[in-house]
């Protein structure tokens, strides 16, 4: 399997429209264009795929700070969070420096899905009406 890069190069001299004619190799170009469309929106449907498909190493290093599956719902996410905040915060276990520790890494944990969430909900500019 190639990477995107090495790809090109092996077929850059290879022309998939040899042999038809202008408005043939427009209609074929155009029909798997719309075929294929289909898989590049899909990938921000939802904010978890199939098991941990797509996710980073920090999220999957997050997700198991929360004690959470990798297909978990983002409001599981966030309800973990406020659990974690509740029992280490500094407010309520001052001067508990392991406290202190296991908070900071909560919040930055959660930076890390949040950002993530965003990313796999986001649409992108919408065509005016």
């Amino acid at each position: 399997m190639f990477c995107q890069d090495h790809a090109a190069e092996y077929n850059r001299g290879w022309n998939y429209f040899e042999g038809l004619s202008a408005e043939d190799a427009a209609a074929r170009e155009a029909q798997e264009r719309r075929e294929a469309a289909g898989y590049t929106t899909s990938k921000h449907q939802q904010w978890a795929s199939r098991g941990d498909e797509g996710r980073s190493a920090d999220e999957m290093r997050a997700l198991d700070l929360f004690d959470l599956s990798p297909d978990c719902a983002f409001d599981d996410v966030r309800k973990a969070w406020r659990a974690l905040a509740k029992e280490t915060h500094p407010d309520v276990k001052p001067g508990d420096e392991e406290a202190a520790k296991r908070f900071h890494a909560g919040q930055a944990a959660f930076e890390i899905l949040r950002i993530a969430e965003e990313r796999r909900s986001w649409k992108g500019p919408q065509p005016a009406a």
